[in-house]
């Protein structure tokens, strides 16, 4: 069950875009929540990251910070960036 909606959010991410990431059911809290997900290929992984770094998510006043709804709280975009790194790092891009 779990495994296919990780599958429908990557594919929804790369169709849609960052709205995906919006919804209340997601279980991404982390970026790394995102690179750790095994039902997930390397390049819906990317699409996801990619979303979330988006400035669609940047609070108005600290744009450093994407908040998501439904997340419990805001991330950097470090964090964002250094979990595309990790990800790199584990498929050799």
């Amino acid at each position: 069950m779990m495994d296919d909606m990780f599958k429908q959010i990557a594919a929804t991410a790369v169709n849609i875009g960052p709205e995906v990431l919006a919804s209340h059911w997601s279980p991404f809290r982390r970026p790394m929540d995102v690179v750790k997900a095994p039902a997930l290929s390397v390049d819906d992984k990317r699409a996801i990251l990619a979303a979330w770094s988006s400035d669609f998510y940047a609070i108005d006043s600290k744009p450093a910070l994407r908040h998501i709804p439904g997340t419990p709280e805001p991330v950097s975009i470090d964090e964002v960036r250094s979990a595309l790194r990790e990800l790199d790092s584990r498929y050799d891009i």
